[in-house]
């Protein structure tokens, strides 16, 4: 069993409030349990359970439904009301199998990481390829680490474009994974174990050095021009770090950049695992100069209130909406919401996925400031980008 989001918990409230939570949910559990059964912390925010006599996976089953039911109440840390599910891997032993006791637990292991690639406080029991599965990610995780030193990540860069007058205003710097044997691999196929494994934290810093270092570049060889804004996502463990402002004025300092020329995203997922105090950060960012964005609007379910509580200068309208507009009512209507509210409230608009010069016409006609999709351009190597959009370069 493994607490989804513990680090949160610990991040946020501190270290002790996280020991003092992790005695409450022991309690909780062992008093969802038989005598007979044996509980242990197998160390952080993992626990094993060892059942006597279970007839069969659906006794198993049962037993993982009962302890997350159990944990469902908010438990109270530090005068903090905080909720908590856990992610459960079952393995099932017998004496004909004659399994060993660490073998037991590499196979719970596998099946739990497996319960939570399909969302927190879910379960799964163990079937033979999620062994073949673990055995991969240990072995990506393991390349993982070296591929920064070897120099195996990419930037690339996709123009963000103004519907009014069809000039480039910045670009978005797009991580990839040149990886020796699989090829070109997008953030999805990597950054969820980056940010598992915390190697989302020297990654990140690299892509904010390298994309301030780029965005200099540009500056130096277009001097007769305004300089173009260079976007950068932002994960939630970056987020969480205290040393997120020093990083971003370091990285600035060093590339000899104005905090202005850069813009840090955040998706709603991000700031919906992150807590009111580390909004903190966001604010210091702010009064450097630093332009900040909420990423994929309206995917997720607190837009209206981050809207209203953070300094955002601009939100970006997923593409899952622009891909309905003119064909869908629904999604044509809430587009057209969407910039009429955040215009309302001064903050700037980018439609993500652009992909026809309609999409494009109509999103021009609805108000909507910036636009970024393959219509515009594909992502590109900041070598590339002088070659394929000179236009860019020459102001």
């Amino acid at each position: 069993m493994d607490l989804d989001g513990f680090k949160t918990i610990n991040d946020s409230l501190g270290h002790q409030a996280g020991d003092r939570f992790l005695v409450t949910v022991a309690e909780r559990l062992k008093n969802r349990l038989r005598t007979e059964d044996v509980l242990a912390r197998f160390g952080g925010d993992e626990f094993a359970v060892l059942l006597e006599d279970a007839a069969n996976a659906s006794e198993a089953i049962r037993v993982a439904q009962r302890l997350a039911e159990g944990l469902q109440e908010p438990l109270a840390v530090n005068n903090h009301q905080v909720s908590v599910s856990t992610s459960v891997g079952i393995a099932l032993g017998s004496a004909h199998t004659n399994d060993e006791p660490e073998g037991m637990l590499r196979k719970a292991d596998a099946a739990m990481y497996q319960a939570k690639e399909q969302g927190p406080g879910r379960y799964a029991v163990f079937d033979p390829a999620m062994q073949a599965r673990a055995q991969e990610r240990l072995e990506l995780e393991a390349e993982l680490r070296g591929a920064l030193e070897r120099g195996e990540f990419l930037l690339y860069y996709q123009p963000e474009v103004s519907l009014h007058d069809g000039s480039i205003v910045g670009f978005e710097a797009l991580l990839r994974w040149q990886h020796p044997q699989k090829g070109l691999l997008k953030p999805q196929a990597f950054m969820p174990l980056a940010e598992e494994t915390d190697l989302i934290t020297p990654i990140g810093r690299w892509v904010l050095e390298e994309a301030c270092q780029q965005a200099k570049r540009w500056e130096e060889e277009r001097p007769l021009t305004s300089p173009m804004t260079m976007e950068i996502n932002l994960s939630s463990k970056q987020l969480r770090r205290q040393g997120l402002v020093r990083t971003v004025e370091e990285a600035l300092a060093r590339a000899d950049l104005e905090a202005h020329t850069l813009a840090l995203d955040m998706t709603e997922t991000v700031l919906i695992r992150t807590s009111e105090d580390n909004t903190q950060a966001l604010d210091a960012l702010k009064e450097m100069g630093v332009r900040l964005g909420l990423d994929d609007f309206g995917t997720g379910y607190s837009s209206l209130s981050y809207l209203k509580r953070l300094p955002v200068d601009r939100v970006k309208v997923d593409r899952s909406f622009v891909k309905g507009l003119a064909e869908n009512a629904t999604d044509t209507a809430l587009v057209r919401m969407i910039i009429d509210l955040c215009h309302t409230l001064g903050v700037e608009v980018l439609a993500e996925g652009v992909e026809t010069s309609e999409q494009a016409a109509l999103l021009r006609d609805m108000g909507c400031d910036l636009g970024q999709g393959y219509y515009f351009a594909r992502p590109l190597l900041g070598e590339e980008l002088a070659k394929r959009l000179p236009r860019a370069f020459l102001g």
